[in-house]
C-alpha cells in the first residue's frame, strides 16, 4: 500500500474514482496473459498526456516504480507488476481522434482496441494490416510497445511499418511529439521508432499516428490438410519460394486442431496432422483467384492430402476463427501453458518443426505448433501442470532447448511478443554483449533510475537461465506491498 500523501498526489490528478488501491482491484491488475502475478501497490487511470505526464512527475520524485498498461494481453510478462508499484493502466484513454483518408492516416490514444480501429478504417474504405489473433482486446499502444504483428504481417509487414507519430511520455515527466502524417522523414536520428517495441521501458506512449491501406476489395481463402507437420512446413517453404506473395500463411498442428474443434466445434478436419491457412488478397477477384488456385497446386505437389476453398464469407470467418481461437482454445487441455514466440528464416521452418518435436518427446511434455509460417513466426505452446512436482523444470528444459534451437538456425526469441519478464535471461544468448550494453546504456539514459516497467527485457544482476520460469512471482509467493 502507498503512503496516503502519495496517494492523495495521485488522485489530484486523475480524480478519487481513478485511482485504486483495494484488494480486489489490484488482483485485476496482477497479472497479463502468463501466469506470473504479483499485486501492485495502486492502479491510476488517465485519460489525458497531461495526466500522465504528472503522474510520472510523481512517480520519479516519489522514486515509484511505474508499470504501463493496456488490456493485459501480454505473452511475455510485458505486464506484470514485478516489484509492486504503481499500474498506469490506458484503458481509459481510447478515442480515435481522427481516421484522415485525404492522408490515409489515423490517430488514436493508446488505449484504443485494435478492432475498433479495424472498424473504423474500413468505414472509409482502409484497413490497418497489423492484426494479432487477440486484436479484438489488445491495444494498440501495447501492440506498438511490443510491435505486434498477426497472420498478414506476411504480405504487409508489423506495427513498426506503420507508425508515423508518436507522443510519449518520459519517466521524468517530459512530452515528446515524434513525427506526424508524414510519409516520409529523414530529419535527424530516428527516435520514433526507438520506442516501438521498447516495451513501456523507456517511456509511455499516449497517442499514436498511423499509416492505412486501401482496403482490398477481393479475398480467397483455403485450408489445406497435411499428414505430418513436417509435410505442412516444407510445403510453406515450396509455396513463397514459388513466385508468389499470399496474404498470410498460418500453420496448426494436430494438437491445435483438436482443441480448437472441441472449444469452438467449427467442423476443423480432425484426421489432419497439420493444416495451413493461406490467404490471397487484392483488387481484383479473378486475379486472387488464379493466384490461390496456383498456391493450392504447389500445396498438392508437396504432400497436401486435401484443399478446400472457402467459398463463402462465413466459411472464410470460420477459418479465421479456428486461427484466431488457437490460443485460448489450447489453454483449456492443461491447467497452465507457456507460448513462446520464436522466429526463424522461413527456410528453416521444417528443421525448427522437427526439433520441436524432439524437445517434447525429450521432456515428457505436449508442445502445440502453431503460427504465422509465413514469416517463419512460430507459436510452440508447452502445456503443463504447475501443481505437479517436478512439471516446471521439465518446462525451463523445454523452453530453453526451444530458444537453443531457434538461435542456432539463425533466428531470434520473439517475433512479435518482445521480451517481457520471461525471456530476459536469455537475451545475451541472443544479441551478444555488445549489443546489451549499448541497449542498456540506452535504457539509463531515459530512466536513470530504472523505475519504467522495472524487470522487463533485462534480467536483473546475477540472474541465470536456471529457474528463470520457476522464479517468476505468483500471488502464493509475492509481496503486497
Amino acid at each position: 500500500m502507498l503512503p496516503e500523501d502519495i496517494l492523495a498526489e495521485l488522485r489530484a490528478v486523475v480524480g478519487a474514482d481513478a485511482v485504486e488501491t483495494a484488494p480486489d482491484a489490484l488482483l485485476s491488475y496482477a497479472s497479463d496473459a502468463t501466469f506470473a502475478q504479483h499485486l501492485p501497490d495502486a492502479v491510476a487511470h488517465p485519460t489525458t498526456t497531461e495526466q500522465v505526464s504528472d503522474l510520472l512527475r510523481i512517480a520519479s520524485r516519489q522514486r515509484l516504480a511505474i508499470v504501463p498498461r493496456g488490456s493485459g494481453t501480454s505473452l511475455s510478462g510485458g505486464a506484470v507488476p514485478l516489484t509492486g508499484g504503481l499500474v498506469i493502466s490506458l484503458a481509459r484513454m481510447n478515442r480515435i481522434v481522427e481516421v484522415d483518408p485525404a492522408t490515409s492516416t489515423a490517430t488514436v490514444q493508446a488505449g484504443v482496441l485494435n478492432g475498433d480501429l479495424q472498424r473504423a478504417a474500413a468505414q472509409h474504405g482502409l484497413f490497418y494490416p497489423p492484426d494479432p489473433a487477440s486484436w479484438e482486446r489488445c491495444t494498440l499502444g501495447g501492440n506498438v510497445a511490443c510491435d505486434a504483428g498477426g497472420p498478414r504481417c506476411l504480405k504487409y509487414g508489423v506495427t513498426k511499418s506503420y507508425v508515423l507519430g508518436l507522443t510519449v511520455v518520459l519517466m521524468d515527466g517530459r512530452v515528446l511529439r515524434l513525427g506526424g502524417k508524414l510519409l516520409k522523414n529523414a530529419t535527424g536520428y530516428q527516435l520514433l521508432q526507438l520506442f516501438v517495441g521498447s516495451e513501456g521501458t523507456l517511456g509511455i506512449i499516449t497517442e499514436i499516428t498511423l499509416r492505412l491501406l486501401p482496403l482490398p476489395r477481393a479475398y480467397a481463402t483455403a485450408a489445406v490438410h497435411f499428414a505430418t507437420l513436417e509435410d505442412a512446413s516444407a510445403a510453406v517453404t515450396a509455396v513463397l519460394g514459388g513466385g508468389l506473395l499470399p496474404a498470410t500463411v498460418e500453420l496448426m498442428d494436430r494438437v491445435t486442431l483438436h482443441a480448437v474443434e472441441n472449444a469452438l466445434h467449427l467442423g476443423m478436419p480432425r484426421e489432419a496432422g497439420a493444416l495451413l491457412i493461406i490467404e490471397q488478397d487484392g483488387s481484383e477477384q479473378e486475379t486472387v483467384n488464379r493466384e490461390i488456385a496456383e498456391i493450392a497446386e504447389i500445396c498438392r505437389q508437396h504432400g497436401a492430402l486435401a484443399v478446400q476453398m472457402a467459398a463463402t464469407a462465413e466459411e472464410r470467418a470460420k477459418l479465421w476463427a479456428a486461427r484466431r481461437g488457437a490460443s485460448d482454445a489450447l489453454a483449456l487441455l492443461r491447467p497452465n501453458k507457456t507460448s513462446e514466440d520464436i522466429v526463424v528464416p522461413r527456410s528453416q521452418i521444417p528443421a525448427m518443426v522437427r526439433r520441436i518435436g524432439e524437445i517434447s518427446a525429450e521432456v515428457g511434455l505436449p508442445i502445440a505448433v502453431f503460427g504465422h509460417a509465413g514469416d517463419g513466426n512460430l507459436h510452440p505452446t508447452i502445456l503443463f501442470d504447475r501443481a505437479i512436482p517436478g512439471e516446471m523444470a521439465r518446462v525451463e528444459q523445454a523452453v530453453a532447448a526451444i530458444f537453443r534451437a531457434a538461435l542456432a538456425l539463425g533466428g531470434m526469441l520473439s517475433g512479435e511478443h518482445g521480451i517481457g519478464s520471461l525471456k530476459r535471461a536469455f537475451l545475451r544468448d541472443a544479441i551478444g554483449d555488445e549489443q546489451l550494453a549499448l541497449m542498456a546504456s540506452i535504457k539509463q539514459l531515459f530512466d536513470p533510475q530504472g523505475l519504467l516497467n522495472p524487470g522487463k527485457i533485462f534480467a536483473p544482476a546475477g540472474a541465470t537461465q536456471t529457474g528463470f520460469l520457476a522464479d517468476m512471482p505468483t500471488l502464493d509467493n509475492s509481496a503486497t506491498g
